[in-house]
């Protein structure tokens, strides 16, 4: 969406736990999870793509934010990888390239079974009283019934 307008987070730079999460996966680390349980989306901290809805978030008893699937297929991509000596599918923001986190095969079974396992700190919650404001309301139907 070329309308998408840069947070205050992105101009003024990651902090040093977003810049440690976000660049490269091999050089990422883990952080304190800060869940969100409000109606809203998620969107890649350097990009600002849409990527996961307060509606596809679940508890899955880890300290992660857990979604069941993406906001828009197109604005993440998978990669293979094989680092701390597991194979496992990693997921990145399309445009960004930003390392969100992994894909897991344990999620619900009523929603498809994934679990998208994503670092709070690669991600920025945008509340649905802002979406339309900060060019998200082409993703308000993503949360029809949430208030």
């Amino acid at each position: 969406m070329s309308d998408l307008r840069k947070t205050r987070d992105v101009v003024a730079g990651p902090d040093p736990l977003q810049s440690g999460v976000t660049p490269h996966f091999e050089q990422a680390r883990s952080e304190r999870q800060l869940h969100n349980h409000a109606p809203g989306i998620y969107v890649d901290l350097v990009s600002g793509e849409a990527l996961f809805a307060s509606s596809d978030m679940y508890e899955s008893g880890t300290r992660w934010l857990n979604f069941s699937k993406p906001i828009d297929p197109g604005n993440i991509s998978e990669v293979q990888s094989t680092s701390n000596g597991m194979i496992r599918t990693e997921v990145r923001s399309a445009r960004g390239n930003s390392h969100l986190g992994h894909i897991f095969l344990d999620g619900p079974p009523d929603r498809g079974g994934l679990r998208y396992c994503i670092h709070s700190a690669s991600v920025r919650f945008i509340p649905r009283v802002q979406m339309a404001a900060e060019g998200y309301g082409v993703y308000l139907d993503h949360l029809e019934g949430e208030l």
